[in-house]
């Protein structure tokens, strides 16, 4: 029986090493996790957010794998007694240039089959989220939130129980292919494998390269920051409250989350982030922001979308400007009622050309899968991924 490895201990990463073991692909499978802790990155600091397909491609892997992630997850929240809450989005249009969009996305949401999915007007609005405001609204009642932490850890637990094995501190250094399978290196040696699966998340372009991939697509790092609203106006928001958002960019807009552990953020705004890894407002990594400006695809995009660049800087610079555009959506909680909370870092692939890529994008060696972007609704679509990543698999 063969020996499986899986490169991240995130909630993809995990999740696919728990598929191997139920589907008997493999006699064991280890998991190599550079950080101590498990979802210790775009997992751990993400909103919590269980995705029903509004927004996605319909017939793309991101609208097939949410719609059977989505109901994955919830069983298996049930079966882990992981708290999971359907609180329900409206996606709303606050004026008439929005409207152009706001149809195309129903379209789309149609299209995807979204459950439960209706249009509704500003009276309706008010019945669902008494303090929006807006003038319709796609209402998302299986929308839902939950603890992907909680979700990552239960998973590690599965894989232990399962026989396979969950290796942290691990920091893969080098991938060397040999006969018959392939060699992975860290600083406590080497162990051999007969299959590799990378799903490295904001280092998936360097592990793919490492494994003998391509080059492209490159991850750029973009930071979301999260505002915590104060307890005297967080009943304000029963669910969540999401703008249309623009379809040039994969980045849904500054938005109303209500957490499963209680309270409610506003965010995540989307600027370019100078690190990978470190979470600090002014954190910067020099290789990861020399690896950013040596790809050609971020000059373009940047040349590109400079004016939304420097409306996206406002927003980091002064918590006013960052809440007048959420106010939009709900003018009763201004800058006056939140604090900075945390942030989160993206891993967005871009091509050379400079376009984002908005897709999953799996590649598939002999030896090698390697999971090289996997953005929201990767979270979601997270057990539907690892079905469709083991299926691929030669």
């Amino acid at each position: 029986m063969s020996t499986y490895g899986v490169v991240g201990g995130g909630i993809v990463g995990l999740a696919v090493a728990r598929e191997i073991l139920r589907r008997g692909r493999a006699e064991t499978v280890v998991v190599f996790e550079k950080e101590a802790t498990l979802g210790a990155h775009q997992t751990g600091h993400n909103s919590g957010v269980v995705h029903a397909g509004i927004y996605y491609r319909p017939g793309s892997l991101k609208a097939r794998l949410c719609a059977r992630g989505r109901d994955l997850l919830e069983e298996f929240a049930a079966e882990h007694a992981i708290p999971l809450e359907r609180c329900g989005k409206l996606v709303v249009a606050v004026d008439e240039t929005e409207m152009d969009r706001f149809d195309a996305l129903e379209k789309t949401a149609t299209a995807n089959g979204v459950p439960g999915l209706r249009r509704v007007g500003p009276e309706e609005i008010k019945e669902i989220e008494p303090y929006a405001a807006g003038l319709a609204a796609l209402h998302s009642p299986r929308t839902a939130i939950t603890d992907y932490v909680a979700v990552t850890e239960a998973l590690g637990r599965c894989i232990v129980e399962a026989g396979g094995e969950v290796r942290l501190g691990q920091e893969v250094m080098g991938v060397h292919h040999v006969p018959g399978g392939i060699e992975v290196e860290t600083a406590t040696g080497r162990t051999r494998l007969d299959h590799l699966v990378v799903c490295g998340g904001l280092e998936s372009d360097r592990l793919g390269e490492l494994t003998g991939g391509p080059k492209g697509p490159r991850i750029i790092p973009f930071r979301g920051e999260y505002m915590q609203v104060s307890a005297a106006k967080q009943d304000l928001v029963r669910g969540m409250v999401y703008p249309v958002p623009d379809p040039r960019y994969p980045f849904l807009g500054v938005h109303f989350t209500r957490r499963v552990g209680g309270g409610l953020e506003v965010g995540p705004n989307a600027f370019l982030a100078l690190s990978r890894g470190r979470y600090g407002r002014a954190s910067l990594t020099p290789a990861d922001l020399a690896d950013t400006l040596a790809w050609p695809g971020f000059w373009r995009f940047a040349a590109e979308h400079w004016r939304t660049g420097f409306t996206e800087l406002r927003g980091v610079l002064s918590k006013r400007a960052y809440m007048r555009a959420a106010q939009r959506y709900v003018p009763e909680i201004g800058a006056d009622d939140v604090v900075r909370a945390g942030l989160g870092i993206r891993a967005q692939a871009v091509e050379r050309d400079g376009s984002l890529v908005d897709d999953f994008v799996i590649h598939h060696t002999e030896a090698v899968t390697s999971v090289r972007n996997a953005p929201s609704p990767a979270a979601t679509s997270s057990l539907a991924i690892a079905e469709y990543v083991v299926e691929q698999m030669s």
